[in-house]
């Protein structure tokens, strides 16, 4: 009886033009690529021939500068929403999966539950939601408030927000829609549970009016790495997206993950770890650093330090100078872990203000890996097989060509060595992440119940 290797996971973080912050003025990008259905189209065919497991795409509910010097030379202001989208897209493919950003912050349960469940009927199980916290003054302003929640609010009632959303996509038994011409039977009202959720934030009787998918409920998908962030995603994540800098860094992150589901009953195996990995490949080492130089050269400083906003809270880093060291900053309710790892880069590596938003103006924080086919297989490979992840969310610097790129010359090197399928074991977004089919709650209850012996 032989065994198969184990493979790593790979999504294709769709991001407008390109993860690179100028990426849209590279003379390969498609500029209008945020309002641009065909172009997102093609993306997910590309990544779906080449049998990537997910297409993700993140989002926002603002347009977040208030400088309009930044503002007019970064491409972010205009794109889809990412649901709506990924309907679309569901229509134009068939295998791979359509993961898309959510806040608990701005929306219902029941609507979140709702849209998230037509969607993963729509394309035959396949959908995912990222949930995540939002977390900036921008996104609070367009939902009637003032400011954003505290940090460790927002966690609480996104880990209310999770149980009720799943509760509600539990609202049918698989076989509960009968749908029997002949005896005029819909459906069997025994296998409908309307949920009763009477919380700290929400009141929801449901039953939700979509039946249950292929994949039994959508895969969910988490991206906090605060120690909040880690402990919701702890007990409810099946894939977590995170940002590593070092080998260590995520060794420590994986172990602290797969130790921690475990207090929650849950196998090490049921959530998967994908650090972002933004690669800029070359057939030579030469000539991925030209690409990546190339890149680099077109970063306006007013863009730079807007990337930098994020982290500095209320303190204006403009009035710092460029070339000089990352000033001590005031605790932040934004993104908190993003925060310290950019800190803790900076602090580590000595970096000024100048060589902080140039090391992050692609990856934004996640992994940066600029070579070739071999050494960009090589690091993949060390993280997959050494405990740093499972699989790897792609950012590519520009599109289409960044991802062009990465089929082209990495998956060819990875399928070499083993590491990655030729084609597609499944055809839900659960078995393509290697990820159980959860049982309905009253299905398996039955299942466990102790059968009565007959006298």
């Amino acid at each position: 009886m032989t065994t198969q290797k184990k493979q790593i996971r790979l999504g294709a973080f769709l991001m407008q033009t390109g993860h690179h912050i100028a990426g849209w003025r590279h003379p390969g990008a498609q500029a209008d690529a945020g309002v641009n259905f065909g172009h997102y189209a093609a993306l997910a065919q590309k990544a779906e021939a080449a049998k990537f497991d997910a297409v993700f795409l993140a989002d926002g509910v603002a347009v977040r500068s208030d400088n309009d010097q930044a503002l007019a030379r970064i491409a972010r202001s205009d794109q889809f929403e990412p649901l709506t989208l990924l309907s679309a897209l569901a229509a134009v493919t068939q295998r791979i999966g359509l993961i898309a950003t959510a806040s608990t912050s701005y929306h219902e349960p029941y609507n979140l539950a709702r849209k998230f469940a037509s969607l993963d009927q729509i394309s035959g199980g396949r959908a995912g939601w990222n949930l995540v916290t939002s977390a900036t003054t921008a996104e609070a302003l367009n939902f009637n408030r003032s400011a954003q929640d505290a940090h460790g609010d927002r966690y609480r009632r996104a880990a209310e927000f999770h149980d009720v959303v799943v509760g509600l996509w539990d609202s049918w038994e698989d076989d509960a829609f009968v749908r029997d011409k002949e005896s005029g039977i819909y459906l069997d009202p025994g296998k409908l549970h309307a949920l009763h959720h009477q919380g700290a934030h929400f009141q929801v009787r449901g039953p939700l009016n979509v039946a249950r998918s292929p994949q039994g409920r959508p895969v969910v998908v988490q991206a906090g790495a605060s120690d909040e962030g880690r402990e919701l995603a702890a007990r409810t994540a099946e894939v977590i997206f995170v940002a590593h800098q070092t080998l260590e860094e995520g060794q420590r992150f994986y172990r602290s993950i797969k130790s921690r589901v475990q207090h929650y009953g849950r196998h090490p195996d049921d959530v998967k770890i994908m650090p972002g990995i933004f690669p800029v490949v070359g057939r030579t080492q030469a000539e991925a650093e030209a690409k990546f130089e190339q890149l680099q050269s077109l970063i306006d400083p007013v863009v730079g330090l807007s990337l930098l906003a994020g982290i500095a809270g209320e303190l204006d880093l403009s009035a710092y100078p460029l070339d000089g060291p990352l000033p001590e900053l005031p605790p932040t309710e934004g993104p908190q872990s993003r925060q310290r790892l950019l800190v803790d880069l900076a602090r580590r590596d000595g970096l000024s203000i100048r060589q902080l938003y140039l090391k992050i103006a692609g990856a934004r924080g996640h992994q940066q890996i600029v070579g070739t086919p071999q050494t960009i297989a090589d690091q993949l490979q060390q993280w997959f097989e050494e405990g740093a992840a499972d699989g790897f969310n792609i950012m590519g610097p520009w599109f289409p060509g960044g991802l062009d790129d990465f089929i082209e010359l990495v998956l060819p090197e990875l399928r070499r060595r083993g590491l990655f399928r030729t084609e597609y074991e499944g055809r839900t977004l659960r078995e393509h992440l290697g990820l159980q089919r959860p049982e309905h709650p009253q299905a398996l209850r039955r299942l466990q119940a102790p059968r009565k012996i007959a006298a």
